[in-house]
């Protein structure tokens, strides 16, 4: 992956465990991937952070271009979070990707069902999530047009 990014959209990332926000964060870096990270911890807190409410204003919370969503979150939980994202007008051409531990089928088809994007399970050594990562850049930032808005 270069080090020019030609799409630097915001990257909003909903995962209530702070080591996976962390190690998320640094497979970025690894990669150079040079879009701003922005981290939410529940469902509750996601849906603030897309509608810009409470603590989230539109300097603290840019539109972003791509969502990293986790499924099991306290609140509000991801699958949740997802229906809601995808019926909203507003939100719903926000890309989703589920990065979550499980490997449920059920979870797999229902996200699908749902209007998810994309479907990851959790890379488990640091070493694959740089993978994953360093993929999903490419993919979501170099191959693929995203709508600006």
């Amino acid at each position: 992956m270069s080090n020019i990014n030609i799409n630097l959209v915001p990257i909003l990332m909903a995962d209530d465990d702070p080591d996976d926000r962390m190690l998320t964060k640094d497979a970025l870096n690894e990669n150079k991937l040079a879009n701003n990270l922005y981290f939410v911890e529940d469902g509750e807190d996601l849906m603030d952070y897309l509608y810009q409410r409470g603590k989230y204003t539109a300097e603290t919370a840019p539109r972003p271009g791509l969502i990293l969503l986790d499924l099991n979150m306290p609140k509000l939980d991801g699958r949740e979070a997802l229906r809601l994202i995808k019926s909203d007008q507003q939100l719903k051409r926000i890309p989703v990707v589920v990065l979550t531990t499980s490997k449920a089928e059920e979870d797999i088809v229902k996200s699908y069902d749902l209007g998810v994007n994309s479907f990851i399970c959790k890379p488990v050594t640091f070493d694959e999530l740089v993978r994953a990562t360093r993929d999903l850049g490419n993919y979501w930032f170099g191959l693929v047009a995203l709508p600006k808005s």
